[in-house]
């Protein structure tokens, strides 16, 4: 089994592209305004968004996106206009991780973990 797709919501799809867009990630389906799907820069998993009426309550959504150059890419992110809750910073379960929230307020986390992703030395 694979992962294909996450899908998150958004009360404004539209808008939703051009933040995802920012992040890097590359458009492939633009249904407006309910639906947009989008290609990661790297292996073969997708991300879409779908239009809600109402956001989830409580805890709510977070991502991960995964990338091997996360300080460089912070740093040109911020350059644009994105805002982060918190900066690069070491994690106790050996991953480097940069927090911020999307326009429909999911939390999207920035991370590189390297061989520690899927094999962390407590891995069973």
């Amino acid at each position: 089994m694979d992962l294909n797709q996450i899908t998150i919501p958004s009360q404004n799809v539209e808008k939703a592209i051009g933040f995802y867009k920012t992040l890097g990630l590359k458009l492939i389906v633009e249904a407006l305004p309910k639906y947009a799907r989008f290609e990661c820069t790297s292996g073969n998993s997708t991300f879409s968004i779908h239009k809600v009426e109402e956001l989830p309550k409580g805890n709510g959504i977070t991502v991960y996106f995964e990338d091997e150059n996360l300080d460089a890419l912070v740093l040109q992110l911020q350059q644009k206009g994105i805002s982060f809750e918190t900066l690069p910073e070491d994690k106790s379960w050996l991953w480097r991780e940069a927090h911020l929230k999307d326009l429909d307020g999911n939390h999207i986390i920035l991370y590189h973990a390297g061989t520690n992703r899927k094999n962390p030395p407590w891995r069973i």
